[in-house]
């Protein structure tokens, strides 16, 4: 090459077409330069960083546990001996009687479950609990169970629904909403409905 030639710097990348070519015909004063050397390496790629992943997962198994633990804690309600004194068991003239006007069904918009810090699960059963007799109810209790498809218990509760923290009477024609927490359970149980059972009622004076 004549000193006073110029050099041209050419960037080719390796899958040109005009790479080869220039490569066989030395004639060409250029100097062939690949765009990959041209720019360099490529800056390392920053790696995910560990610590505050386990950072967050720390802190939503946390908050899971907290929220399990509260969804333990049942609603406060009286004492149920002293609230269930003078009233009506099964087997009474009076229960048998008056138990059919009562009326309770399981409100499915508000069936729900949560996951406890120890992986069992907390279900939050929502229902309606209907007087449709004559008498008014200063208390009520019922046993909550969940139960398979083969209608198995897998857990059950009683619960005292009346009073509660809204209402100390349920009137004749009322309907209330109601809310029971049943813990305990695993992924394995095969969770298919609810049943409520009246297990004592008094009258109000």
């Amino acid at each position: 090459m004549n000193s006073g030639s110029y050099v041209i710097y050419v960037l080719l990348t390796q899958n040109d077409n005009l790479l080869k070519h220039f490569q066989e015909n030395e004639s060409y004063c250029f100097k062939i330069k690949l765009m990959e050397t041209f720019l360099g390496p490529e800056r390392e790629k920053k790696g995910f960083n560990k610590g505050l992943a386990a950072g967050l997962v720390a802190a939503v198994l946390f908050i899971s546990g907290l929220i399990g633990l509260f969804a333990l804690i049942p609603p406060v309600e009286h004492n149920s001996e002293d609230v269930l004194q003078g009233a009506y068991f099964e087997g009474s003239p009076e229960f048998d009687e008056y138990t059919k006007q009562i009326i309770i069904t399981t409100n499915t918009d508000r069936l729900q479950q949560s996951f406890t810090g120890l992986g069992s699960i907390t279900m939050h059963i929502g229902g309606r609990v209907y007087n449709k007799g004559d008498k008014a109810l200063s208390a009520l209790q019922v046993m909550v169970a969940v139960i398979d498809p083969e209608s198995n218990v897998i857990k059950d509760k009683k619960f005292v629904l009346i009073p509660n923290s809204e209402s100390d009477v349920l009137y004749p024609g009322t309907t209330i909403r109601v809310t029971v927490n049943i813990g305990g359970f695993s992924t394995e149980d095969d969770r298919a409905n609810v049943r409520w059972k009246v297990t004592a009622i008094k009258f109000l004076n």
